[in-house]
């Protein structure tokens, strides 16, 4: 580095010898903070943003609200409070259940996801005590335009 022109050198400080407790504390501060207030979601796989639901008119018109809901894509992942596998949702499905009065399930899949792959979803929750599954959908955009219009 050039700091003989304007004498910089002299203005700096030396370079710490050791770390001391107070680089400790703040590490340790921030492995506290995180492990308090960080999010199971924050590296966790999720829906990618070409995750599209299939389009259907008047998906609008049959929309409920659901106590619990699950996302599936193509590649066969399902999100069910995290990354299951169908032996796993099963079990999710079964814990849920028997926590609500009248539990009811949306299921957010992807437009590309085999029809199979849902039948055995809705089967699997109608076994364990799901008393309405709902496939979820979106309006077309002109008719989605034309409701929230009104």
């Amino acid at each position: 580095m050039i700091t003989k022109p304007l004498d910089v050198a002299s203005n700096l400080r030396s370079e710490p010898r050791s770390f001391d407790v107070l680089f400790y504390v703040n590490c340790g501060l921030i492995v506290l903070f995180f492990n308090l207030c960080g999010s199971r979601f924050v590296l966790a796989p999720g829906l990618g943003v070409d995750f599209q639901m299939p389009v259907m008119s008047g998906a609008m018109g049959g929309a409920v609200t659901t106590d619990r809901f699950i996302s599936v894509l193509p590649s066969g992942q399902i999100f069910a409070e995290g990354l299951v596998n169908m032996d796993q949702l099963q079990e999710w499905l079964s814990a849920e259940a028997k926590e609500l009065k009248e539990p009811s399930l949306l299921v957010r899949a992807s437009s590309d996801v085999p029809i199979a792959q849902l039948t055995d979803i809705v089967s699997a929750a109608r076994s364990a005590g799901f008393h309405r599954v709902v496939w979820g959908a979106e309006e077309p955009i002109e008719e989605k335009r034309k409701i929230l219009a009104k």
